[in-house]
């Protein structure tokens, strides 16, 4: 059963960087996305990248500030989040689907396979 690992989530100043990693325990050939989950609001997807193409999906908040990126061998999805604000302050997890294709419509049902999440606070 496939099983995904975040990491790199902290405490960082607005304006920072940080980059978070989803390893999976095997290959995935769907998508994998990421999702946010800020204080007292639902998880919304913020970024996906389908693993056959590349092809990536940003949520207009984080347009131009995050990349999603693979590392294929590695079975791993990063992403680099830069210029970081206050209200990207939430729990994010990294959710994986062979079944699924990155669209802007993605929604948590859409992925089968969830890792356990990696805080982020941004605060100065």
């Amino acid at each position: 059963q496939l099983q995904l690992v975040e990491s790199g989530g902290g405490l960082v100043q607005p304006g920072g960087s940080l980059r978070l990693s989803c390893a999976a325990s095997g290959r995935v050939y769907g998508s994998i996305g990421w999702f946010r989950q800020a204080p007292g609001k639902e998880r919304e997807q913020i970024s996906c990248i389908t693993i056959s193409d590349g092809s990536t999906y940003y949520e207009d908040s984080v347009k131009g500030r995050f990349t999603i990126s693979r590392d294929s061998p590695k079975n791993t999805v990063y992403l680099q989040m830069n210029s970081l604000k206050p209200e990207d302050t939430g729990d994010y997890y990294c959710a994986a689907d062979n079944e699924y294709y990155c669209s802007a419509e993605g929604e948590e049902g859409d992925f089968r396979t969830w890792g356990q999440g990696t805080q982020v606070t941004v605060s100065s």
